[in-house]
């Protein structure tokens, strides 16, 4: 890190107060009609003037896709970077500038097929960074083909027979590579959209947020039962942490199997007593046992769970890294490019 960069990174400055349109661009926002990444924008937008952080310490880093567009719509530092390599931009922006707010913006495909393999280092490592997951279960940029999160039959442009690929489930592959925070929501939902993005901001690590996005040209409806405001409510379940899990407007509840070790909907209308069985949500496991229980629950055979799954503590990357080097320069001092290129084993070529 340079001086110039340290110095920065120490200084404390004092939020300036701004609003959502002063987070507007004048960039015509090329999304086709209807598409959620509108109420995903929006949002954020809105969000964005509540963290107490100035404009100059927010950042937009995308790979490519309709969503990796976002940068150009947000009034702050950003970066449209190179697909899948999303995850390495903002890991190497973190680093050096910890100071900074930094949100990714990516898509199914983006995250989980070419840039899989950065996303799932990225997690792992807990950089404080906040990942925005646009899911819509399709390649909309490229126009229509299946995704790798695709259910199994789905015909589209590259599989016009069905595809026989079996989809990736991206709440149980973050909660699988250990990701401290853990969401998902769907883009209809804008209160509890705000209210997680706001969660993810203050969380120290790397905040994992699926939202479930509806492609209106290449996969309108593929969420439609569990994001229309008029069923929604008997199709998902919202976790909250220390309440137990009920829905469908307290008709319905969620327990666990004992023999099976499956989630199981109870009746609390034929059955009010049974809601002393059912599961009490704890973000906090460490285990993360239970939330990859919620994570495999698919409607139609369960409701599907939206809110936050894990939020739990624990050393994140670039503190660690950047606590490393002081430790490194305190005993062994700053030394110079030139100490370093001679360092260590030299020849000279004639």
């Amino acid at each position: 890190m340079t001086n110039v960069a340290k110095n920065l990174a120490s200084e404390e400055k004092a939020p300036i107060a701004f609003t959502r349109k002063d987070m507007k661009t004048d960039n015509d926002v090329r999304w086709c009609p209807g598409c959620g990444d509108y109420a995903i924008l929006a949002t954020i937008q809105k969000t964005m003037p509540l963290l107490g952080v100035a404009k100059e310490d927010l950042v937009f880093i995308s790979g490519i896709g309709c969503s990796s567009r976002f940068p150009y719509y947000m009034k702050t530092y950003g970066m449209h970077s190179i697909h899948g390599r999303a995850p390495t931009f903002a890991t190497g922006l973190k680093v050096s500038r910890p100071d900074l707010s930094v949100w990714m913006i990516t898509g199914d495909g983006d995250g989980f097929s070419i840039g899989g393999n950065h996303m799932m280092h990225l997690l792992r490592r807990n950089v404080d960074i906040n990942v925005l997951l646009f899911n819509n279960e399709i390649y909309g940029l490229t126009k229509g083909q299946y995704s790798p999160t695709s259910e199994v039959g789905k015909v589209a442009k590259s599989t016009p027979y069905g595809s026989i690929d079996h989809p990736v489930n991206p709440v149980s592959i973050a909660l699988g590579a250990e990701a401290s925070f853990v969401a998902r929501v769907a883009d209809t939902d804008a209160k509890l959209m705000g209210a997680i993005f706001q969660r993810a901001h203050a969380h120290k690590g790397t905040a994992f947020i699926e939202i479930l996005q509806n492609c209106i040209v290449f996969n309108d409806g593929a969420f439609a039962s569990v994001s229309d405001k008029k069923t929604r409510g008997s199709n998902q379940v919202h976790l909250e942490h220390g309440k137990p899990l009920i829905y469908d407007d307290g008709k319905k509840g969620i327990a666990l199997d004992s023999k099976t070790m499956k989630p199981v909907i109870v009746d609390l209308e034929a059955n009010p007593d049974a809601e002393t069985t059912l599961l009490i949500h704890d973000e906090q496991d460490s285990s993360g046992m239970l939330a990859q229980v919620y994570a495999w629950m698919r409607h139609p055979q369960m409701p599907i769970p939206v809110g936050v799954f894990r939020a739990i503590e624990r050393p994140n990357y670039d503190t660690e890294t950047n606590a490393q080097r002081d430790a490194v320069i305190e005993k062994e001092g700053k030394g110079t490019l030139e100490e370093l290129l001679n360092a260590g084993d030299v020849w000279d070529v004639d």
